[in-house]
């Protein structure tokens, strides 16, 4: 069956309960007025309630209405927020530089609303060492215990050791926030016009995400 409701010559019953354009009740009158009276507003019968007896159905801008549930669906579909789970790989003897650099990504994650799989990627005699994995885990958790919390505990996976970090912002909040950063960002350039115009952009352009291997 079509999701779409019946409208003016499709509606085929011998009277309907009327609602004016402004939600006033018109009352139960013959189909043939109902269409009149959508004729003199230049609107159309639209059926909202065909399993009532008898149906109801409103004087509306069919048309109008469409675009604007359209547009209300997509708004819905932009706000709705998707859980992400990114990836950060790392090495038992990973120098500190290195760590410090993935750690940034794993703090941008977690301010974003997004959770965070760590993978300690073991290789040859590495693997003998699983304590070294366990610490660097352990490390990094602490590292970033303000932003996020261990969702899933240190587990061994065959040659890698995983652990998952969940952030304490959720993902809507972290999107409202952005949102908002970004219009103050974009007030601030308004209000001086004398910064330069590659500036501006290189604020409001998010950091692109590293490569996760170590």
């Amino acid at each position: 069956m079509s999701a779409e409701p019946r409208i003016n010559d499709r509606i085929r019953v011998p009277e309907v309960r009327l609602v004016g354009p402004s939600g006033e009740q018109v009352g139960i009158v013959p189909l043939a007025k109902a269409l009149e009276l959508a004729q003199e507003y230049d609107l159309d019968l639209v059926e909202v309630a065909a399993n009532a007896r008898p149906p109801v159905c409103k004087l509306m801008d069919y048309g109008k209405f469409k675009y604007e549930s359209a547009m209300k669906a997509r708004e819905a579909r932009k706000n709705q927020a998707h859980t992400v789970i990114k990836e950060m790989k790392l090495r038992p003897k990973i120098d500190p530089h290195d760590y410090d650099t993935k750690k940034g990504h794993v703090v941008r994650f977690l301010k974003q609303g997004d959770k965070v799989k760590i993978t300690i990627m073991f290789r040859g005699r590495e693997q003998s060492r699983p304590e070294l994995g366990y610490r660097l885990l352990q490390r990094l958790a602490e590292d970033v215990q303000e932003l996020g919390f261990v969702e899933s505990n240190p587990k061994q996976d065959g040659r890698n050791m995983i652990m998952v970090l969940g952030p304490h912002k959720k993902k809507t909040e972290a999107m409202a926030e952005a949102r908002e950063a970004q219009a103050a960002r974009k007030a601030s350039a308004k209000a001086n016009p004398g910064r330069s115009q590659n500036a501006a952009e290189e604020e409001e352009e998010a950091p692109a995400e590293a490569p996760a291997d170590a």
